[in-house]
This record gives structure tokens, C-alpha cells and sequence, in this order.
């Protein structure tokens, strides 16, 4: 063998032998990394848990919506705009640990999910500060004067003694937190924020609602919460003296303290409402454009405009409406569209009556659809929620007032269900033909699904178990009104026109948000559209309209997530193809992660994109 040849192999041996000492050593290195992410993601993780279990020791309500009973339990939060202070500069301190003392590079897939979502969120909470002011703490859809009630009645569990005297305790406390909150509501006015003249109506309804009956007055009716704190005490197994002797101390709280604390509410609305003006859209306040635009952002977690969230909304009302003379045609149905929406508001077939017996009725109805829709999961689902779920008619305290249907989450240890609420106030704004829509959006696969599966989950922190975007939210809501179609439910054609007419409604909310918040629409140019535009009753178009008042963009967050649930979907059948594709494992993409923004929401559907394509590869390999 000459020197070259040899010289040649000697090195090639040498470039193979430090090759391969090479490739131990990144194997190595491999070892380690992987060691360290698990190691900072781990320690990531355990400071998210504290931040969060922070958050539930400072709220004594969020510790009764998570099913809790601890010393706290016959406490209120604190709302003073004091705490609001405190609470920012807390939020600057995590974002700061977060930014300084974080390397992302060392994170897991799911932890580095976690750090952006938390991240972006105390971002988001220290820029919205300058906006803390610019809601109405007492409106028709979510305010404190009957919230506060609805909170004892359908969260304060009565389970013992203890629980009982807690529940007194909290009607004790009622004047101070009412305190708080008249407080608020004057700093609000100072700073030019006051809500339109149809609310105070409203909301002072409420009030004297709460404060009426037993032992308010002579009245032979009991008070809602007199009424409510009876009921839960007759359960339970103590001796005649002491149900007595709690019933005694629970009067003397409602009389000395509850009375006190709506009295003074009712006063101070009296007296704002003197000063309350016609003027609707978010516009009016001070830096009420960049207000509005800010919260349109947070609402649908994208950058849209209002003025190209306008414009989608007309395109989906043009669309939904054409779809719907094409039922039209199926039905053989003679006449315009507006026609047939007349029809469908006024024929008494589509209407349970306004009775104890229609109401019976259209709640039995609604715990069969979800019921047939659960023995249909199998087909669409890998998982599903351990958590019950059951239907409920509003209470009357609130359901003049109150929305059209709203779901209500159950504890994370199923002890309380979820609670799909259906508004049976006024009979004529429920119809029967929107039933399963509305079913499926409150129930299942809706709300109750997504909200319980979030809450079972175990491998993400609690702050993502019970945080929420609404526009994953209430566009997963949407999607499942229209899911069930394509497993072949909505097989009556009204029925699906039902369907389509919940789908056009969250179109115009589109128009009629952006409408009255940057265009100036008065409430009756919003009342006119919907009117116009759908075939739902009056007082549904009424309360519609008053919501996207005091909610400012709160609306638009349905058709948008929806439209990207659908986009997505789309997106991943074309890149799959129909032999890749699978409709049971895109919805664990979507469900298996939390509620997350629409933008990660399509970096998880990519990411399973990506894995599916690689692990098809991979089998087709020889």
C-alpha cells in the first residue's frame, strides 16, 4: 500500500472516528437539553400554579365558582378601584419576571404556549388599565345588582351549618361591597362615563325586584333571596331550633343590610339618571375610538378593523340570506324573504305557549335534544366531558332583563354541572324552530363541552384551564350550531332555517356593533336593521340592540371565531387531503389545548398539520 492511499484512509478513519465522537457528543448534548427544558418548563410551570392559586386566594367569589369552601367562603371580593391599582402593578411584576428571567429556548411545546398566552395577557392587562373606567358596572346583561344575587342563589351551596351562617355572613357584607360599587360608578361619571338613559329603567327594576316581598314588606310572597336562603336551610338535617334561629339571623341581614345597600343604589341611580343622555356608541367618551378599536382586538384576538368587520358582516348577511330563500324553495313557499320571516314570527305552530305548561314544555324539549346529541359525540369527538350538564329556566328576578340563553360552567370536580339557561320570559323570542341551534351552542358540542373538557384537562395550567378568548370561545359556540348538520340533524327544514337564522343574527351583530360604536347608530337605526334583516321578535332585536350598548364589541367575537374555526378546517382538509383528514382529530386540536387566541389556535392546527404529514411519511417509507 503506497503512503497516499494510506495517508487517505488513515484519514477518513480519523474523520470517522471523530465523527462518531462527534455524534456521541451531540447526543449528549441532546441528553442535557432535553433534561433542561423538562427542568425550566417544570419551574415555569410551578410559577404559573402560584400565580394562579394567588389569584383564587384573593377572591373569595372565584373560590365559590371553582366549587371551594374555604374561611373565605362568606366573603366578597374586593372591587374597589384601589384594588385596581394593586392589581396593576402585580401584573407588571410577573410580566417582568416573565421577560427577565424566562429563556424560552429551554421551554416545552405546551409551556412555551403557556408563557406567550400569559404574557400577552399581562401585557394586554397593563395597556387596558387606561380603560378600566370605560364599562357600566350595573347594565341590563351582567350588572352587579343582579349578578350579586344570581351569585347566591345558583353558587353559594348550603351543604351544612357552616355554609348557611356563610351565606348570612355574605348578605352581611352585601352593604359594604354595594359601597364599593356605588364608589365606582361616581368615579365613572367623573371621568365622562355614564350609561345611556334606557339602562337606568333596567337596572332599577332590578333593584326593587330584590328588595320586594317577605321580609321587605307585608306582602304574602317571599323575597328572591329570603325565598332562596329558606329553601337550601329546609334541606338540611338540623333540629326545627336551629333552622329557626339561621332563618332569624338571615332576616335580620336582608332587613339591616341587604335593604340598606339596594336603597342606596336606587338613590344614587335616580339621581345619574337625571344626567343621562340618548347618545349610545362608545364614541362618546373620552378617547372612545382607540377604546373601541382596542376593544374590538381583545373580542376577536385579531387585527381587524371595524370597518372591515363591517364589511364581513353585510358579505355573511347576503350570503346566509340567500341560503335561506333556497329553503324557501324547498318548502314551496311563495312570497319574499320577508315575507316568510312574517310568517315565521306570527304562525303559532312555531310557538310553545306562554304558560307554566309551554314553559315545561320547551325545557323538556331542550334536555332531549341534548341528550340525542349526546349518543352522538362517537362520531365527531375522541374526547368528551366527564362533567353533567342540566337545563334551567332564568330566574324571574332577572329574566326581564336578562339575555336569550347563556350557559353557566360547573366546578372542576363536577359537584355543581354545567347549567344551560334558557330565557322563557317572554315565550315568543324562543321559538321552536331555533331550539336545536340554540341546544347545541349553550350545550353540547358547544359551551358545556369545550368549557368542561378545558376545565379536566391536565396537562396545562389552571390559569388556561379558566381563562377564555371569547372569540375561541363563543366561535366554538357557533361552529356547533352548524356542526350537527353534517351528521344529519336539522332534517327539518325549519329547523335548519333556524339554524341559519341563528347564524344571520351573529352576522348582524357585525354590522350593528361597528354600526353604533365608530358610524354613530342610535339604538332605534340598530333595532331597524335587525328587524329589517331577521326574522326574530321584537323583544329579541330590543335586548340584542341594548347589549351591544353596554358591551362594545363583545358581539363580533361569534361569526369572527367561527369563520376561523371553519377557515382552518378548510385549510387542513385541503393540506391532508380526504385520506389524512380526520374530523375527530381536528376537534381535539381545538379542544384539547384550552381556550386560546385565534392565532395560536392556527399555529396548534398547523403544528398537526406538520405531524400528520411526517408520521404518514414515515409509514409509507420502505
Amino acid at each position: 500500500m503506497n503512503k497516499s492511499k494510506f495517508f487517505f484512509i488513515s484519514i477518513s478513519f480519523l474523520i470517522f472516528v471523530f465523527g462518531c465522537k462527534n455524534e456521541e457528543k451531540k447526543s449528549e448534548t441532546k441528553v442535557i437539553d432535553a433534561e433542561q427544558i423538562e427542568k425550566h418548563s417544570q419551574k415555569l410551570n410551578i410559577w404559573f400554579e402560584t400565580q394562579f392559586q394567588e389569584e383564587v386566594e384573593d377572591s373569595p367569589m372565584m373560590q365559590t365558582y371553582l366549587g371551594l369552601k374555604t374561611k373565605d367562603y362568606g366573603k366578597w371580593d374586593n372591587i374597589s378601584s384601589k384594588k385596581e391599582v394593586e392589581d396593576l402593578e402585580k401584573a407588571k411584576k410577573r410580566l417582568e419576571y416573565l421577560k427577565d428571567s424566562v429563556d424560552t429556548s429551554k421551554l416545552n411545546k405546551e409551556t412555551l404556549i403557556s408563557f406567550k398566552l400569559m404574557k400577552m395577557d399581562l401585557e394586554n392587562a397593563v395597556k387596558d388599565f387606561q380603560y378600566r373606567f370605560y364599562n357600566y358596572p350595573v347594565n341590563q346583561m351582567h350588572g352587579m345588582q343582579a349578578e350579586i344575587p344570581a351569585f347566591l342563589i345558583n353558587m353559594h351551596r348550603i351543604e351544612d351549618k357552616s355554609d348557611a351562617e356563610a351565606y348570612i355572613s355574605r348578605l352581611s357584607g352585601m352593604d359594604e361591597l354595594f359601597a364599593q360599587l356605588i364608589d365606582n360608578i361616581k368615579i365613572r361619571e367623573k371621568n365622562g362615563i355614564i350609561p345611556p338613559k334606557f339602562v337606568f329603567a333596567k337596572v332599577l327594576n332590578d333593584s326593587r325586584n330584590l328588595i320586594t316581598g317577605k321580609p321587605f314588606d307585608q306582602s304574602n310572597k317571599e323575597s328572591t333571596l329570603f325565598f332562596d336562603f329558606k329553601g337550601k336551610i329546609e334541606k338540611l338535617k338540623l333540629s326545627d331550633e336551629e333552622k329557626a334561629k339561621l332563618i332569624s339571623e338571615a332576616e335580620k341581614a336582608l332587613l339591616n343590610d341587604v335593604k340598606p345597600a339596594y336603597t342606596q343604589l336606587i338613590a344614587m341611580l335616580e339621581d345619574q339618571q337625571q344626567r343621562a343622555t340618548v347618545d349610545d356608541g362608545a364614541w362618546k367618551f373620552p378617547k372612545g375610538d382607540a377604546f373601541y378599536n382596542n376593544a374590538l382586538q381583545r373580542t376577536t384576538t385579531t387585527n381587524l378593523t371595524a370597518e372591515e368587520i363591517h364589511q364581513i358582516g353585510l358579505e355573511e348577511v347576503t350570503r346566509i340570506h340567500k341560503e335561506m330563500k333556497d329553503i324557501m324553495t324547498e318548502l314551496t313557499y311563495e312570497g319574499t324573504l320577508h315575507d316568510f320571516f312574517k310568517f315565521m314570527k306570527e304562525d303559532e305552530k312555531f310557538y310553545y305557549s306562554s304558560d307554566e305548561e309551554g314553559r315545561a314544555a320547551y325545557l323538556e324539549r331542550a334536555v332531549g335534544l341534548i341528550d340525542n346529541m349526546k349518543s352522538r359525540l362517537d362520531e365527531l369527538f375522541i374526547t368528551k366531558p366527564k362533567a353533567d350538564i342540566v337545563v334551567k329556566a332564568v330566574e324571574p328576578f332577572r329574566e326581564k332583563s336578562a339575555g336569550k340563553a347563556f350557559y353557566q360552567k360547573g366546578t372542576p370536580d363536577g359537584s355543581r354541572p354545567g347549567t344551560y339557561y334558557a330565557n322563557l320570559y317572554d315565550m315568543k323570542a324562543m321559538p321552536k324552530y331555533q331550539m336545536e341551534a340554540l341546544a347545541y351552542h349553550e350545550g353540547i358540542p358547544g359551551h358545556h363541552m369545550q368549557i368542561s373538557i378545558a376545565q379536566e384537562l391536565e396537562n396545562i395550567p389552571k390559569f388556561r384551564k379558566f381563562g377564555g378568548y371569547q372569540a375561541y370561545i363563543e366561535g366554538w359556540g357557533l361552529y356547533n350550531e352548524f356542526l350537527p348538520k353534517e351528521i344529519g340533524l336539522y332534517n327539518n327544514p325549519y329547523s335548519d332555517f333556524g339554524r341559519l337564522a341563528m347564524e344571520l343574527w351573529r352576522a348582524c351583530r357585525l354590522v350593528v356593533d361597528t354600526g353604533i360604536h365608530t358610524k354613530k347608530w342610535t339604538r332605534e337605526d340598530g333595532i331597524k336593521y335587525y328587524t329589517e334583516n331577521t326574522p326574530n321578535a321584537e323583544s329579541d332585536v330590543v335586548k340584542m340592540v341594548e347589549r351591544h350598548i353596554v358591551m362594545p364589541g363583545q358581539a363580533t367575537a361569534y361569526k369572527i371565531g367561527m369563520n376561523k374555526i371553519l377557515e382552518l378546517r378548510e385549510m387542513a382538509r385541503l393540506k391532508l387531503g380526504d385520506e389524512l383528514f380526520d374530523i375527530k382529530e381536528f376537534h381535539d386540536v381545538v379542544l384539547t389545548n384550552g381556550a386560546v387566541p385565534l392565532n395560536i389556535l392556527e399555529e396548534l392546527v398547523n403544528d398537526w398539520i406538520v405531524s400528520k404529514r411526517e408520521l404518514s411519511e414515515v409509514k409509507e417509507a420502505p
